[in-house]
């Protein structure tokens, strides 16, 4: 069976969504699962569309990033689909021939993608961390403060309240060693002021 998703980020993108399900119905797609939401909110309808396939069954998106967030997101996807034995068609793949992970070549051009994908995910934080050690070099940045130090006078007033380090790490959003760690007196390394 051949099972299909189609998505837009907003309320607003009815045509994108009636030539989403066009394709899919062209393709010979069954069921179709649709929403209108942004990639970044919870996916009901893929979830559901996920949930849904079987054994054997293909599951067709328009295009990828129809479908995932991220090459990570689409990694895990395309897993959950191999568990459950259900082959990823991607009609449309930048003018190339469809993407259909039940052959060989589909399997190889997804494992391209996701190589490509981590070796930018890669470069991404390669170049953060240089930037990053460039300006602490130069003095410029000092790096985030520890929450428990922004927080240790919170931290003093509400045990001297009565109130116990597990309520106080509860209430100021902190771990609860954080909490301890002040109350002994140091919060990384230095002595905080009682």
């Amino acid at each position: 069976m051949f099972v299909g998703y189609g998505r837009t980020s907003s309320l607003n993108q009815v045509a994108g969504l009636e030539g989403q399900e066009r394709e899919l119905l062209a393709a010979g797609c069954e069921k179709i699962f649709q929403e209108r939401v942004s990639s970044v909110a919870k996916r009901d309808q893929l979830e559901a569309a996920l949930d849904y396939v079987r054994e054997g069954d293909s599951f067709l998106v328009t295009k990828l990033d129809r479908l995932a967030r991220s090459v990570g997101d689409l990694l895990n996807i395309v897993a959950l689909l191999e568990t459950k034995k259900v082959s990823l068609r991607v009609l449309s793949m930048s003018g190339s021939q469809p993407l259909d992970t039940g052959t060989a070549t589909g399997r190889l051009m997804l494992a391209v993608i996701g190589a490509v994908g981590q070796a930018e995910r890669e470069t991404m934080l390669e170049r953060q961390r240089e930037g990053i050690s460039k300006a602490q070099r130069e003095g410029k940045y000092k790096g985030r403060a520890p929450t428990a130090r922004r927080k240790a006078a919170d931290i003093l007033r509400l045990k001297g309240d009565g109130v116990s380090p597990t309520e106080i790490a509860t209430r100021l959003g902190i771990g609860r060693a954080s909490v301890y760690r002040v109350l002994a007196g140091q919060t990384d390394g230095e002595r905080v002021a009682a």
